[in-house]
């Protein structure tokens, strides 16, 4: 499954040679990752309060052209790897006319939010487990 996020780059997040500042990749990532899961049906928040955190393990960022204040991107987001423990997600960012200027990946892992140590999801939470694994790209 792939869930589009369209955003609008701020003036704020430009650098000096007027293109969007390298470190606003992250953000988007983050946004983009939000609305994955809203997308299908994994609300971050509500996995918050049961008590599983998804810290960052690694993020990589690939910049293959620059993006520009006020001319809309598109991230297409998609899971490329669940495990139990941690998963990996791919962020394609693609310019107005449809040119890929981006792309990133974030693996994360599934910890519990008391002790902050690594959890087996698909264990203690089976049916959230099921749920992301049917939004998993072959």
């Amino acid at each position: 499954m792939i869930v589009t996020t369209k955003i609008v780059p701020r003036y704020a997040e430009t650098d000096q040679m007027g293109i969007i500042h390298h470190s606003v990749y992250a953000i988007w990532y983050e946004q983009a990752r939000t609305e994955f899961f809203n997308e299908i049906g994994f609300r971050y928040d509500e996995v918050e309060k049961n008590g599983v955190m998804t810290p960052l393990i690694e993020l990589n960022c690939e910049y293959k052209r620059p993006a520009y204040y006020n001319q809309e991107v598109e991230v297409r987001t998609k899971i490329i790897k669940l495990t139990p423990v941690k998963f990996i997600l791919e962020y394609d960012t693609y310019n107005q006319e449809n040119q890929l200027i981006n792309i990133g990946k974030t693996t994360l892992a599934w910890a519990d939010a008391k002790t902050f140590k690594i959890i087996n999801l698909q264990k203690k939470y089976p049916e959230v487990y099921q749920l992301i694994e049917k939004a998993v790209e072959e």
